[in-house]
């Protein structure tokens, strides 16, 4: 497929090609469109108006607009070949001169006539020179785009006419953002980040800064039947100049291979520095069946919609029905995996013990079929690190970043695995990094937390209240701040923070160990014990983990139940034991030897 931004080829300029559209003869001339209808109004560029003559509504023929530029090309060489006048005053002596100093021989006037001319000739061709290298220069400066290093592909407009085809344009939007992620020299804006603009209100410039992006890729996509059209547009951020355009007709069969074709393009027209092996995996395609892959984009668009036990389910539902119909697409067992560590978190939950196998399962086989999955290899280290494989886990996180070395995400969870280690200075580099790719994938508590578990609570209240006044009702900023509120000696502050938490999550268990924590040491120990019987009862009808009653009984400083706690909190893998060697509210016992045979188990004991 030829690229539009080429123009015409030469049988094509000497026909009379129609321009419909000030986009059109934009790309043509390799301008954007406010310098074009620039160019119509004050220079009589040849633009025709359709017969109900609206400005926007407009054509042009090619063979008059490059006979335009041609014309223009040749005005500006003939006002160079002007003779340019002498200036006046220049010193030199006149023949009227000569004669009133006393009749000086006159007999060298034309010979100096004739060097003053020659002077004066060379004079003006320097000039010429001169200012011909300033308007070059000044030329080239306004014509050659800013280096792009960042992108943001921005969410794809659904045009079927259809909203229940919106899977299909969020879908293959996250796909293209997937494949050009890749590319260590291009930072790739997240698909979370890019998902707030679906609907934009704001300009390409305003849009542009806000995703701190170089240039951005707009476009749409469009179903009929069995077959899928995508049109891509790449517009310099700053400028919100159009730069290039592409448009590709396929069947749906084949919308993997139009994925890796489109990032190979925007690739090259980008002009990032791609490595051999980076090229390798953007070209890597197959086709697969159009069922499976809607099914597994309805299952991303399903997971992509929140974080809700209803959600997670829906989305299970589609991955799952797309691995049965081709156990071999390896995306949907990626799916599979994020879905099922989803619900085995404490915040949404529907799993409980039984998400860790299934997780390891699930990204294990994508990984079999596709060991270039980055995601997959960050599930996997996530699972590794929970069961205390450290090792293991750290070369995963590493494998990950080798093949995604911009995803914010591997960024932050090994600052995890690194704050685990005891790396704390390291952890929070990390961190701070993966905010600098992208603040939305690794908000301000997500940084609140490492500083946390590095004793620095100050810091960590900072960032943690700056993400909590702009999101007041995000559940995990807000029981991150209670953690840190406990930690700075501010319990009665972090009591309505926590209990805002636990509203927000449904009782959640983990919310409920933190605030036992925070109403002993707030002076308010009977509600403690109240709310710790509650979690007790619970116990004997549904999982509660032991993580949550570990803060319990630390909180209400009653260390033998919260040796016995521990004990079942290591049975159970509980997530609260990988922070055994740093985190704050394992102080008051460190000392004890039961603790530093906990950290042998956990295999924490040794510095790395």
């Amino acid at each position: 497929m030829r690229d539009p931004s080429e123009g015409p080829r030469p049988a094509e300029k000497a026909s009379h090609v129609r321009l419909d559209s000030w986009k059109a003869i934009a790309a043509y001339l390799k301008r954007d469109v406010t310098t074009v209808q620039r160019w119509e109004k004050r220079e009589g560029m040849p633009v025709h108006r359709h017969v109900h003559d609206k400005r926007g509504s407009v054509y042009a023929l090619s063979s008059e607009l490059d006979a335009w530029l041609q014309s223009r090309t040749l005005l500006l060489e003939e006002e160079s070949k002007r003779p340019t006048p002498a200036p006046e005053g220049d010193g030199a002596p006149t023949v009227e001169a000569s004669a009133q100093d006393g009749g000086a021989d006159d007999s060298w006037t034309p010979a100096w006539r004739r060097r003053r001319s020659l002077l004066l000739g060379l004079l003006a061709i320097v000039l010429l020179l001169g200012g011909g290298y300033v308007w070059q220069q000044r030329r080239i400066e306004s014509v050659v785009p800013p280096e792009i290093r960042s992108l943001a592909v921005l969410p794809l407009k659904n045009l079927s006419g259809d909203p229940s085809q919106e899977y299909l344009a969020d879908g293959i939007t996250e796909a293209l953002i997937g494949g050009l992620a890749q590319i260590r020299n291009l930072r790739v804006v997240s698909h979370t980040s890019v998902m707030r603009f679906k609907n934009p209100q704001m300009s390409i410039p305003e849009i542009a800064k806000t995703l701190r992006a170089d240039a951005l890729l707009e476009g749409s996509v469009m179903r009929e039947g069995g077959r899928i059209r995508v049109t891509a547009q790449l517009i310099h951020g700053t400028t919100d100049e159009h730069f290039w355009s592409v448009t590709y007709d396929r069947e749906l069969s084949d919308v993997l291979a139009l994925e890796s074709e489109l990032a190979q393009s925007i690739a090259r027209k980008v002009e990032v520095t791609i490595t051999g092996e980076e090229e390798r995996r953007l070209r890597a395609a197959r086709s697969v069946a159009p069922e499976v892959y809607e099914s597994y984009l309805k299952g991303q668009f399903a997971y992509n919609q929140g974080n809700s036990l209803a959600r997670m389910q829906e989305s299970l539902g589609y991955f799952a029905d797309a691995v049965n119909r081709d156990p071999t697409f390896a995306p949907a067992y990626l799916g599979l995996a994020k879905a099922y560590t989803a619900l085995g978190t404490v915040f949404i939950g529907g799993l409980a013990e039984e998400a860790r196998p299934r997780v390891l399962n699930a990204a294990r086989k994508a990984l079999e079929l596709d060991p270039n999955l980055a995601e997959a290899h960050v599930l996997v280290a996530n699972v590794l690190q929970e069961q205390w494989h450290w090792a293991e886990a750290e070369a995963e996180y590493r494998r990950a970043l080798e093949l995604s070395p911009n995803d914010p995400d591997a960024h932050a969870q090994f600052a995890v695995w690194l704050v685990c280690q005891g790396r704390t200075d390291e952890a929070v580099a990390w961190t701070r990094r993966g905010r600098e790719l992208d603040p939305i994938v690794v908000p301000a508590a997500s940084l609140g937390w490492i500083l946390f578990q590095s004793h620095r609570s100050e810091e960590a209240l900072k960032e943690l209240r700056g993400e909590v006044a702009l999101a007041p009702a995000r559940a995990r900023a807000l029981w991150t701040l209670g953690f840190a509120l406990i930690a700075a000696d501010q319990a009665a502050r972090a009591v309505p923070v926590l209990e805002e938490t636990l509203s927000l999550t449904n009782d959640s268990p983990a919310a409920a160990g933190v605030l036992i924590r925070a109403y002993a040491h707030a002076g308010r120990r009977d509600d403690g014990v109240r709310l710790v019987r509650r979690l007790e009862e619970r116990r004997k009808t549904e999982y509660v983990p032991a993580g949550a009653f570990v803060n319990a009984y630390l909180g209400l400083d009653e260390p033998e139940q919260a040796f016995a706690w521990l004990e079942q909190a290591f049975k159970e893998q509980s997530n609260i034991l990988q922070y055994l060697k740093v985190h704050p509210y394992f102080d008051p016992i460190r000392s004890d030897p039961r603790f530093a045979d906990l950290l042998h188990r956990v295999g924490l004991d040794t510095d790395r």
